[in-house]
C-alpha cells in the first residue's frame, strides 16, 4: 500500500517543491538550518497534498476514467479507495502544518496566513466548484505558489525580510515549475478535453501550448541572465549550464504525440528544473562569498 501512495505522490515531479526552497534559502544570504529543513518539509508535503488531491478529485469527477497516456492514477484504477486518498491528502497537509507552526512560533502569525493560503490553493487546484486546473489557471497556480510564494517564503523565513533578489529569482523558478505542469497537460490534452477538464493546453490547443512551453524556458534562462546583470551577481550564470537539457523536452513536444514520447518530455522538464534550480542556488551562494 505504501508503494501506491508513493506512486500517487508523483515523485519525479517533486523537484518543484524542493527547488523553490533551495533557491529561496540561497537568495537569503544567511542560513538557519532548522528553518531550512522546516521550509523544505512543508513545501514538499504541500506538493504531495496537491498531487493526492488531484488523484482523488479527478477520479471522483471521472476525469481519469478515460484511457490516458500518462502514468496510472491509483484512485481511478481502484487500487486506493477515494476515502483512503482523501485521508492521505489530509495527512500530507498535517505533515506540512507541523514545520509551518514551528516557523510561525519563531517568526510570527504571518506564516500561518501564508500556510492557509497554500492549503486552500492545494485543494482548489482540482477541487471545489471551479478548480484552477479546469479554468486554465493551473500554470498560474504553480508559478504563484511553487515560484513566488515558495521562493520568497524560503528567503523570508531565513531573514524575516522581503528582498528584491528573492522576488527576482522566483521568476525563473516559477517559470520552469509551470513548464512541468504544462508538459503534463500537453500530454493529457485529448483525454482532458474529452472529460471536460479545460486546462490551458485544452483551451489554446497543442501548437500554442508548445509555444508557451518554449516561452517559459526562455523566461527562465533569459531572466536568470538579466538578474545576474541587474544585481551584479555573475555567479548566477552558472545556472545557464542547464540549458542543453532543454533541447530534449522541446524537441519531443514538437515532434511526438505518443505516450512514451510525451512522458519522456515531462520527465526531461522535471530533470531540467531540478538541475537548473540546484545550479541557481549554487550561483547565489557563490555570489554571497
Amino acid at each position: 500500500m505504501a508503494g501506491l501512495f508513493w506512486e500517487a505522490a508523483r515523485p519525479k515531479t517533486l523537484g518543484a517543491g524542493v527547488v523553490c526552497v533551495l533557491v529561496g534559502t540561497a537568495a537569503a544570504g544567511s542560513f538557519i538550518a532548522w528553518r531550512f529543513v522546516a521550509a523544505m518539509v512543508a513545501s514538499v508535503a504541500v506538493q504531495v497534498a496537491v498531487n493526492y488531491a488531484n488523484d482523488y478529485f479527478d477520479a471522483v469527477k471521472g476525469v481519469d476514467t478515460i484511457h490516458r497516456m500518462g502514468p496510472r492514477r491509483v484512485t481511478a484504477a481502484g487500487l486506493v479507495t477515494p476515502q483512503q486518498m482523501r485521508l492521505a491528502t489530509a495527512l500530507a497537509l498535517a505533515v506540512a502544518s507541523v514545520p509551518g507552526l514551528a516557523l510561525a512560533a519563531a517568526i510570527g502569525p504571518q506564516v500561518i496566513v501564508v500556510g492557509l493560503l497554500c492549503f486552500t490553493a492545494a485543494l482548489g487546484y482540482s477541487g471545489g466548484p471551479r478548480p484552477f486546473a479546469s479554468l486554465g489557471l493551473g500554470e498560474v497556480f504553480v508559478f504563484a505558489f511553487f515560484g513566488i510564494v515558495g521562493t520568497v517564503g524560503a528567503a523570508y523565513v531565513q531573514t524575516e525580510h522581503l528582498t528584491a533578489l528573492a522576488f527576482a529569482v522566483a521568476v525563473p523558478v516559477g517559470a520552469l515549475a509551470s513548464a512541468i505542469l504544462l508538459a503534463n497537460n500537453i500530454r493529457d490534452i485529448d483525454t482532458d478535453a474529452a472529460a471536460g477538464k479545460r486546462t490551458m493546453a485544452v483551451r489554446i490547443g497543442r501548437g500554442p501550448a508548445n509555444a508557451v512551453f518554449a516561452g517559459l524556458f526562455a523566461v527562465a534562462f533569459a531572466g536568470t541572465a538579466a538578474i545576474a546583470l541587474g544585481f551584479h551577481r555573475a555567479g548566477l550564470l552558472v545556472a545557464l549550464l542547464a540549458l542543453p537539457l532543454a533541447w530534449v523536452p522541446l524537441r519531443l513536444l514538437r515532434t511526438r504525440s505518443d505516450g512514451a514520447g510525451l512522458i519522456e518530455a515531462l520527465v526531461g522538464t522535471a530533470r531540467l528544473q531540478l538541475v537548473f534550480g540546484v545550479l541557481l542556488a549554487l550561483g547565489l551562494w557563490l555570489s554571497w562569498t
